[in-house]
């Protein structure tokens, strides 16, 4: 499939092959979500963490007899029933469960999210910025000429380089490196603008069945 490029130099309009293979997938919901729970569980740390009744420091003796005292059948301080002891079901920090998820899984989903972006015509791919652009303002007014408000730049380093100064303080606007294009992002933002450098790199990547 072929995507006209814009040109943030002004330059000549060209056009880039993106992959059918790629272009031509439906959007599956459920892997989608699936997908995005997996990145928000492993977004934030599990830092919280309280002491189960193994851990309390104390005597294990038995507070009364068994039977014979007409009360509750008890063990010993540390149950969480009592004021010091063990807390129950409470948060575990570093030992709880993180989710796991297929490379290819991930894949398919960015794949998948690319599709519905360019069904959308929310996808957009950028010639390489070789050139230093330093302007807020000029970058700026390339945004509205292309009406490309609330927009996700994915841009390889090089490019990255030279208009992230331009563009950083745009709102609703967010720069990441192809590296770490992900499809939370990528639905978060309306339109999604990709260097012409990352997206063959993202296309490879997807493509690669070995990786």
């Amino acid at each position: 499939m072929k995507f006209n490029l814009l040109n943030l130099e002004g330059g000549k309009s060209e056009t880039i092959d993106i992959s059918d293979k790629i272009m031509n997938l439906k959007f599956n919901h459920k892997l989608i979500k699936y997908v995005i729970d997996w990145q928000l569980n492993h977004q934030k740390p599990r830092t919280a963490k309280t002491k189960q009744r193994n851990e309390i420091k104390g005597s294990t003796k038995k507070i009364y007899a068994q039977k014979g005292t007409g009360q509750a059948r008890h063990a010993s301080k540390k149950a969480p029933l009592f004021v010091g002891g063990g807390q129950a079901h409470g948060p575990k920090g570093a030992v709880y469960k993180i989710k796991k998820i297929n490379k290819k899984v991930r894949k398919l989903a960015l794949a998948q999210t690319l599709a519905k972006k360019n069904t959308d015509k929310q996808l957009h791919i950028l010639s390489d910025v070789k050139k230093e652009f330093n302007k807020t303002k000029n970058f700026n007014k390339f945004l509205l000429s292309n009406k490309l408000s609330n927009a996700l730049i994915v841009s390889d380093k090089d490019s990255e380089k030279n208009f992230s100064r331009s563009a950083r303080n745009i709102k609703n606007i967010k720069v990441i490196n192809d590296e770490g294009a992900n499809i939370y992002d990528m639905l978060k933002y309306t339109n999604v603008i990709i260097t012409s450098t990352s997206i063959k790199k993202i296309e490879n990547r997807l493509l690669d069945e070995k990786n």
